[in-house]
């Protein structure tokens, strides 16, 4: 198979009409997407990944009345999450309608739905006039695709197309729970805790289950190939070889062994770069990769836990 690079959003529609996957830009990382009436496609979706079937898609859309057709009930506190994030980047888990196939959810009575902010994102999907089922676009497991680029080294050949365009925040959507009072959060991301907390209230309960109502609660992820060590400013730094080792974090390590560093002014930068980061480090013949731990608040929260299943 070929694999179509394309910048053209008619090209990216026709082929998702035709019945096949593609591979599009969010503002959080890449998505591998299917139209979420095409059994068949959500197929191929599972077996390019090499995904479990027991892992449910997210289901994206680009306006708020498809919202009708896809779920039961819209909760006067899930309406203040929709006023205040929506379009961005976070994912809310609803009831289902019938009219969403048991093939996207994994067979849950729930549905995880998000309206990206990404204008690609909404015009591929607008084009399609039907939402996009879409995980990550990555083999499961390594780490998530943050350019087009990464998404060509995990599938030339194995898709048809990847539409070229930016991602901004580098990690994965929040992903909260609505389905339950008070609403939980699943997974950290690009949406701070506790900013979602301060408007609905929130427990936080990101642990792995064996019944995942959202990605990343069962399976690894996030993974390179090298050996995640998660280190503070103090931390004494295990006898490895530095020649094939590599940091990233806020603050620069005292050492100028390590072979390759990325030393990031901010939170912000640090998240934009994890991914890519780990990617490059593959690439490289990195063994053993050092990730400074950020304080556990806003956006650090999404790193830490993204550290540790890497390192898990």
């Amino acid at each position: 198979m070929h694999t179509l690079v394309t910048k053209s959003i008619n090209k990216a529609s026709e082929i998702l009409i035709s019945g096949e996957i593609v591979a599009f830009p969010t503002e959080t990382v890449f998505g591998l997407g299917a139209l979420i009436n095409r059994e068949d496609a959500i197929e191929k979706i599972y077996l390019a990944k090499g995904r479990a079937k027991d892992n449910p898609l997210i289901v994206h859309i680009s306006n708020l009345s498809s919202l009708d057709s896809l779920v039961q009930e819209i909760k006067p506190n899930v309406q203040k999450l929709i006023d205040n994030f929506w379009p961005g980047p976070l994912t809310l888990i609803f009831k289902k309608n019938n009219s969403i196939g048991n093939f996207v959810t994994s067979g849950l009575s729930t549905v995880a739905i998000r309206f990206p902010k990404h204008k690609i994102a909404q015009e591929l999907i607008t084009q399609c006039k039907v939402p996009i089922a879409a995980p990550s676009a990555n083999i499961s497991g390594k780490p998530s695709s943050t350019k087009y680029q990464h998404v060509l080294e995990d599938f030339e050949g194995k898709i048809p197309c990847i539409l070229e365009g930016k991602t901004v925040h580098g990690l994965e959507s929040t992903v909260i729970d609505c389905t339950s009072e008070p609403f939980s959060l699943l997974r950290s991301g690009a949406i701070p805790f506790e900013r979602i907390e301060q408007l609905v209230g929130l427990r936080k309960t990101t642990g792995r289950t064996n019944q995942p109502k959202s990605p990343g609660m069962k399976y690894r992820h996030y993974s390179p190939k090298a050996k995640v060590y998660i280190v503070s400013e103090n931390s004494h730094l295990p006898e490895v070889s530095y020649e094939t080792s590599a940091f990233i974090g806020l603050r620069d390590l005292e050492t100028s062994k390590i072979f390759k560093k990325l030393i990031c002014k901010d939170l912000d930068e640090y998240a934009e770069n994890l991914f890519s980061f780990f990617r490059d480090c593959d690439r490289e013949s990195i063994e053993f990769i050092y990730c400074e731990r950020p304080e556990d608040l806003g956006i650090g929260k999404a790193i830490n836990e993204r550290l540790s299943k890497a390192a898990s």
